[in-house]
């Protein structure tokens, strides 16, 4: 159960930069994003807080920034036009084996 509280930390993990970026590409509706920053910023500590009752806090910490940052490079890719380059693919998944094997190796 926790694991699953702590992949739901890092989806609202990728909202906060979300709404940041919308705030700014749809000025009309600037406080509404910040608003959805603000909640995504306070549900994803919230969250991540009941993980750490029971997942070590360097492996939920680890495993929350890293879901939270391959999130929001993806959603940059696909939405937003970022570069999907082969390189920084590279790196994307050198995040992830990062993640992976923090997490076979604590045991």
């Amino acid at each position: 159960m926790h694991w699953i509280l702590l992949v739901i930390a890092a989806i609202f993990e990728i909202g906060w930069p979300l709404g940041f970026k919308l705030s700014g590409t749809q000025p009309e509706r600037f406080w509404l994003w910040i608003s959805f920053a603000v909640v995504s910023m306070i549900l994803s500590g919230v969250f991540l807080y009941f993980a750490q009752r029971t997942i070590p806090v360097s492996t939920a910490y680890i495993i929350w920034t890293g879901l939270g940052a391959i999130g929001t490079l993806l959603i940059g890719i696909f939405f937003f036009g970022d570069s999907a380059s082969l390189l920084r693919m590279f790196f994307a998944l050198l995040v992830l084996v990062g993640i992976a094997g923090l997490e076979f190796t604590s045991k």
